[in-house]
C-alpha cells in the first residue's frame, strides 16, 4: 500500500507579512494513521525539500496526540526536510494520494500544473484521492474524465466560510474554499465549525477542518482495503 502525501511549498500569508504553510495536525494525524496501518508513505511538495509549517499550527492551543508524537519523531522530521519534487512523482507509482491543508495550498497547489495533472491522473486510474481543510481548494482547476470540474455533482466539504471568518482571513486568502466548491457545481455541506466532518463520494474524500484530518485518513484506508 503506497500512498503519496502532497504538501504546500508556499509560506507567505498574502500581503500580511505573516507566514503560512501546511498545518501540522493535518499532516501528522493522517501520516500516523496511514503509517500505523502499514502504508509506505512518500511526501512531495512543489519545490521539494523542507515544506513550510504554518507557525500558528505550532501554538499550544492546536496540539494533539499526533502533533506531540511528531515533535519527538526525528525520523519523520528528517523525511519531511527532504520531500520529493512534485514534478518527479507519478500517479501510477501509488495507490492513493492525501493532501493536508493549511492556507499555503490556496496559493500554490491550487494552480500548480503538476498537482492538477497528478490529481487528474489518480482519478483517471480510479484511485482514491483525499483532501482536508483548505486542501479541497486545490481541486478548483481539476477536471474529471468527462472534462467537467472534478467536484461537479459530488458531495464535498472543506474549510467553511464561517471558519475562515473566525480566523479573520476572509479578505487575505486568494479564494474561499466553500464558495469555489459551490461555484464549480459541488454539493457542498459542512458540520459544526471546528468539529470533525468527512464526506466520501466515490473515490473522492474531503474533510472540513483540522479536526477532520484523522477521520479522512481512516476513510481513505477503508477505501483502499476494499
Amino acid at each position: 500500500m503506497k500512498i503519496l502525501i502532497v504538501l504546500t511549498s508556499h509560506s507567505d500569508l498574502g500581503n500580511t507579512g505573516e507566514k503560512t504553510g501546511f498545518w501540522v495536525e493535518e499532516f501528522a494525524a493522517p501520516y500516523y494513521v496511514l503509517a500505523d496501518a502499514g502504508a509506505e508513505l512518500t511526501i512531495a511538495s512543489p519545490k521539494g525539500g523542507q515544506p513550510p509549517i504554518d507557525p500558528k499550527s505550532e501554538l499550544p492551543d492546536f496540539q494533539t496526540a499526533a502533533t506531540h508524537r511528531f515533535d519527538k519523531d526525528q525520523v519523520l522530521k528528517e523525511k519531511l526536510a527532504h520531500t520529493v519534487k512534485l514534478s518527479e512523482v507519478k500517479a501510477e507509482d501509488y495507490d492513493a494520494v492525501f493532501y493536508p491543508g493549511g492556507h499555503g495550498p490556496l496559493w500554490d497547489l491550487a494552480i500548480d500544473p503538476n498537482s492538477i495533472q497528478l490529481i487528474e491522473a489518480f482519478n483517471h486510474q480510479e484511485k482514491p484521492i483525499a483532501f482536508v481543510c483548505h486542501a479541497p481548494g486545490v481541486l478548483i482547476k481539476v477536471k474529471g474524465t468527462d472534462g467537467d470540474p472534478l467536484v461537479k455533482g459530488k458531495q464535498v466539504t472543506g474549510f467553511s466560510n464561517s471558519e475562515e471568518a473566525a480566523v479573520q482571513l476572509t479578505d487575505v486568502v486568494p479564494f474561499l474554499v466553500e464558495d469555489e466548491l459551490k461555484k464549480l457545481g459541488g454539493t457542498y455541506s459542512k458540520g459544526a465549525d471546528w468539529g470533525s466532518y468527512v464526506l466520501k463520494d466515490g473515490l473522492l474524500i474531503t474533510g472540513q477542518n483540522p479536526a477532520s484530518s484523522e477521520e479522512a485518513a481512516k476513510e481513505l484506508l477503508k477505501v483502499l482495503k476494499k
